[in-house]
């Protein structure tokens, strides 16, 4: 797909964010993996292909929040009967995301962005959805504290286009403020009769 290049003072400032604020945070990232670690088990980080800028493949870092209980057929139960108090915890405060900084800092996403999804709904997009990979993916986006998870797949994608199309600086800086407001609100965690969110279906 044909998209615009990623702007270089996005760039920059994801890196003057993302550098200092891993430093400092260290300490932290530290104990939560001990804590995952005890609770959940090997290993911490949770690593999926997701698609990134212009829909190419990277792996995106998360701590785990699901064990890997399974059925007595060894399909994995469902994320309610998976998720743990832990992880419940660690996704009321976006904790488990803290891991994709180090995605920042490789180039495979942004601090703000349109949420990676998974690689199977690519071809479930319209023309005009698929234009929000038109964008560095994100930690978080102008989609996440418009709703997160308690809206609609289409509105979800209607607000990640809009964002696409109005990139600025300072609508990246807005949305870092929002976003720090939603999470200790603990807004939109979650789909209602879901643990995250339903799949897409297109």
């Amino acid at each position: 797909m044909d998209a615009p290049p990623i702007p270089v003072t996005k760039r920059i400032f994801d890196l003057a964010i993302t550098l200092p604020g891993l430093i400092i945070i260290l300490p932290i990232l530290g104990l939560l993996a001990l804590l995952v670690r005890i609770y959940h088990g090997r290993p911490v980080i949770f690593s999926q292909e997701r698609p990134g800028y212009q829909g190419r493949p990277f792996n995106i870092l998360k701590f785990r929040t699901m064990t890997d209980a399974r059925d007595a057929q060894g399909c994995l139960l469902p994320d309610a009967q998976r998720l743990t108090r832990l992880g419940s915890f660690l996704r009321s405060l976006s904790l488990d995301e803290l891991p994709e900084l180090f995605n920042v800092l490789r180039g495979e996403m942004s601090l703000v962005g349109p949420r990676p999804l998974l690689m199977q709904y690519l071809e479930r997009y319209s023309p005009e959805q698929a234009r929000r990979q038109y964008a560095l993916p994100g930690i978080t986006g102008w989609a996440q504290v418009n709703g997160r998870n308690a809206i609609t797949w289409e509105e979800k994608f209607r607000l990640d286009v809009w964002y696409v199309d109005h990139w600025s600086l300072w609508l990246d800086i807005k949305i870092l403020f929002i976003t720090i407001w939603k999470v200790l609100r603990r807004e939109g965690i979650s789909q209602a009769d879901h643990a995250t969110a339903e799949e897409f279906k297109g």
